[in-house]
Order: C-alpha cells, then structure tokens, then sequence
C-alpha cells in the first residue's frame, strides 16, 4: 500500500494545449501528476491532469472507458452531442470510443484525476 497527497506529486509539463473555443486570453497549457506510475498496476492508469485558464484536450477517444474526477477548478467535459459544465467533485464516466474533450473553462484552471486501463491508448482526432 502507498499513500500519498497530490500537492506532494511532481508536476510534468505537457506544454501547449488546445484552446476551448473563442479563446483570446494568449497560450494554453496542461500539466500531469502521475499518481500511480508506470508498473506500480496491472490494471489502472492513473493521474492529474491540470489545465490553465481556457486550456483543454482537444477532441480525442480512448479504447477503454475513462473516468474523471474533478479536484479544482471548474470545466467543461463534451461529446459531439452535449457541452457539461463540470465542477470540484463531479464524477464523469466516458465510454470506449466516445469522441469527446475536457478542459478549463475561459475564466478558471481546472485539474481532475483521470482513470483508464493499462495498456490502453488514446487517439487524437
């Protein structure tokens, strides 16, 4: 067993991110805190990921079903289909191959914890 505090957990710059839509506010970025490291699990990937005001993924899929947990901020999580305002606290379960993208809204940061499969991978659209 291992406990840890995520203030405590090192922060690796995943450098420019995708603008959320009309943004006009100058670059975006993202950051990730590895919570369970590589083969420390045969079954979960686990991290943070932060993201700077206006920052998101950009669209993407996973092969696997992701779960989100959101510890800061606020933000918004989509589909092709919806936009959900997403806040400290919220759950979100997002489906295997559902095209979709998370990120901080215009005018706050945002971090979530972030749960897939090991061995899963994530396309970018």
């Amino acid at each position: 067993m291992r406990v840890t505090t995520i203030d405590d957990i090192p922060h690796e710059d995943l450098g420019e991110a995708t603008p959320i839509a009309g943004w006009t506010g100058g670059s975006v970025s993202r950051s990730r805190q590895t919570i369970i490291p590589a083969g420390e699990s045969e079954n979960y990937n686990c991290s943070v990921v932060n993201f700077t005001n206006g920052s998101t993924t950009g669209w993407h899929t996973h092969n696997c079903d992701q779960i989100l947990v959101v510890t800061s901020g606020s933000g918004i999580v989509a589909t092709e289909d919806e936009e959900i305002e997403i806040n400290v606290g919220d759950v979100v379960h997002i489906k295997a191959g559902e095209k979709h993208w998370h990120g901080a809204k215009a005018g706050t940061t945002m971090g979530h914890i972030t749960i897939t499969a090991v061995g899963s991978k994530a396309t970018w659209l």
